[in-house]
């Protein structure tokens, strides 16, 4: 990655009229903002399909592969003669700055259903069929799975009928012959979304805006990818979890995360040269030029909780796939534009395994404050140039919530020293972008929230709570042109742009 920085928006918290940022306008105005600005990285996080269960967090999705719908813009659906102007008019009054999934969902379906209508009927439909015969490998099953939540009350997959639990062939083709219209429209819904989210990234393309996504590691027990490859997952012989995932104590949690994925049995997914992994890479690197792999960690050794303990501080490490998984992806990829989420307990197994495939870490300066600063990694002075440093990243405060609502005495008594100026209150948010901007890490990425200078209200994300979370939504006219040229004159001063 070349010298040069960009800013952290998730999709769902861009403007827009319709209770959830999406792919329509305003993401066309955030990638001219970016332009404008001489930013060259959008940074996304996961745009699967969120299950609803962990206040619809990205990083808890039923799908490793499918797009949101939530995402689907009404105005780009109007505009391709999906729907009509006039289906526009009877809009809920959604809350600006928040989302309300309540009100959402329902909204969203009604017009899927107008569209998928009208979809219907029309003759032609090459578009759609070429997507469909294209994405066959993931889409099928996925489009199966929906349905199959619906019509069985969105029960798990391993409490389903035992043929179509365990996947008998008969069992799946009586399915898919019964409900051929309802898996016909789920594909649509797919169909509308990557139609959407390739022509915006043509969009940025253009404009020399490169996207950078998120994959998390794991993915959900109730989803079409573990109940497809139920022998890739850690379960016992009727389906259930006998390990699940998690991390130790850390910064965020004393008693550790327990996260309740499924691990991984790497064992058998090398037996199939990691086959599911090289085509969920392979996707991602259609939708995105960089991925973030979220808790890296776990490719080296991960932390492994037996699935009857309540505590995350009864597991115990075991040992990654390492070398060999990456190795295999590099005989199917030129390069890996990877970065690795290496934040919270490390090892020198993993920074060894990133050194030998080059993989830049993270750095995140609302880190730099605690300890000794001169052995602190988060302190700019201290970077590599081959990293990826950010103020903060979506489980952090923001700067302004976390001096005022979080920050101990001895860590403001340190700002002045980590960032080698006196601080300023009110402007330290920009003070501590622009020390970010001229370190020499060779990438920088900043939340929007920072940028802005909001305070603990605009947060993204607390970890270990399950409540008020993955809500934010941009007020529509904050990201102003004069906005856009302060930020471009503090990113040239930086030499990271023209």
């Amino acid at each position: 990655m070349k010298r040069a920085s960009g800013l952290l928006l998730h999709i769902s918290s861009l403007p827009s009229p319709y209770g959830i940022g999406d792919l329509g306008p305003h993401a066309y105005n955030f990638v001219d903002f970016l332009k404008d600005s001489g930013q060259t990285y959008w940074q996304i996080l996961p745009i699967n399909p969120t299950d609803g269960i962990n206040g619809h967090s990205p990083y808890s999705c039923f799908s490793a592969f499918a797009g949101n719908p939530l995402f689907i813009s009404p105005d780009l659906l109007a505009l391709d003669g999906f729907i009509t102007p006039s289906d526009l008019k009877q809009v809920p009054p959604f809350d600006e700055t928040q989302i309300d999934y309540a009100k959402l969902i329902p909204f969203k379906q009604k017009l899927f259903d107008l569209a998928f209508r009208r979809f219907s009927k029309q003759s032609y439909k090459g578009g759609y069929e070429l997507f469909v015969n294209q994405q066959q490998a993931w889409l099928d099953d996925f489009a199966l799975f929906v349905v199959a939540k619906a019509i069985f009350k969105g029960q798990c997959w391993d409490q389903w009928p035992k043929t179509l639990k365990e996947r008998k062939p008969e069992a799946l083709i009586y399915f898919k012959n019964k409900y051929a219209k309802q898996i016909e429209k789920v594909k649509f819904i797919q169909y509308l979304f990557f139609s959407q989210w390739y022509k915006l990234k043509t969009y940025a393309d253009e404009r020399g805006i490169s996207f950078i996504g998120d994959i998390p590691i794991y993915v959900n027990f109730d989803s079409t990818d573990v109940w497809c490859y139920p022998s890739f997952f850690k379960l016992d012989k009727e389906g259930r979890l006998k390990f699940i995932s998690g991390c130790p104590p850390d910064y965020f949690s004393q008693t550790g995360q327990r996260w309740g994925n499924p691990v991984y049995d790497w064992t058998e997914l090398k037996k199939t040269k990691y086959s599911w992994w090289v085509s969920r890479i392979t996707h991602n690197l259609l939708l995105f030029d960089f991925l973030r792999i979220d808790h890296f960690r776990g490719f080296s050794s991960f932390w492994q909780i037996p699935a009857h303990e309540k505590l995350a501080v009864f597991g115990k490490w075991i040992k990654g796939p390492g070398d060999a998984f990456f190795k295999v992806l590099l005989r199917d990829f030129r390069q890996l534009p990877l970065i690795a989420e290496d934040l919270g307990e490390t090892s020198d197994a993993m920074i060894a395994l990133m050194k030998r495939f080059g993989f830049p870490g993270m750095r995140v300066l609302l880190f730099a404050f605690g300890g000794d600063p001169k052995r602190n990694p988060h302190v700019p002075a201290n970077y590599p140039a081959h990293c990826v440093a950010y103020t903060g990243t979506h489980d952090n405060n923001t700067i302004q919530g976390w001096y005022y609502q979080e920050a101990k005495e001895h860590e403001r008594a340190n700002i002045k020293i980590v960032l080698g100026l006196k601080p300023h209150p009110r402007k330290l948010h920009w003070q501590m972008i622009e020390v970010l901007l001229k370190s020499k890490a060779d990438t920088v990425i900043v939340p929007v929230q920072d940028v802005l200078g909001l305070g603990a209200l605009a947060r993204m994300n607390t970890p270990a709570t399950k409540v008020n979370n993955w809500k934010w939504r941009l007020g529509s006219g904050l990201l102003a042109s004069s906005l856009a040229g302060k930020l471009l004159q503090i990113t040239r001063r930086s030499k990271r742009c023209k």
